[in-house]
């Protein structure tokens, strides 16, 4: 397994974004997002982290994101977003990812995590039960509000 170097996103720079126009393909048809929305997220309360081959300068492989939100029934966290480069999957880069995201909300002394995953992706399915998430039996919905059935 390489080294793998997890760190929070503090700022956006130009090998960021090339970094999400590369990765999230791999993951959705969602658009790229812009420098700005990237800094409404830096600025909100979610934790966004990449990954990075063998150190600190090393290529950015993945990123992931800590979702954080209030409701009347309290403070919510959500990991979304997980994305392993396809060249580098299989290698431990998604558990380290998840890993300090749900560390983060350990420290932050949340009771819980929760996530989503399309059963298509039969190895991440397979990666988070195997870190301990349980499968809830819920109904997931979605309402397009721009006639997007998908």
């Amino acid at each position: 397994m390489p080294q793998i170097h997890i760190n929070r996103v503090e700022n956006i720079t130009p090998e960021l974004l090339t970094a999400f126009e590369r990765l999230l393909p791999q993951l959705t048809q969602a658009p790229i997002p812009s420098e700005e929305e990237l800094q409404e997220l830096l600025d909100s309360p979610s934790v966004l982290v990449i990954a990075r081959e063998g150190s600190q300068v090393g290529q950015i492989i993945g990123a992931g994101c800590l979702g954080l939100f209030h409701t009347p029934s309290g403070f919510h966290a959500h990991v979304e977003d997980v994305i392993v480069d396809e060249n580098c999957r299989r290698h431990g880069v998604g558990e380290a990812i998840v890993e300090y995201l749900l560390q983060v909300a350990r420290e932050m002394g949340l009771k819980g995590v929760s996530l989503t995953c399309n059963p298509r992706r039969s190895a991440a399915n397979l990666l988070y039960q195997k870190m301990g998430f349980k499968k809830w039996e819920t109904n997931t919905y979605w309402f397009g509000l721009q006639g997007d059935e998908s």
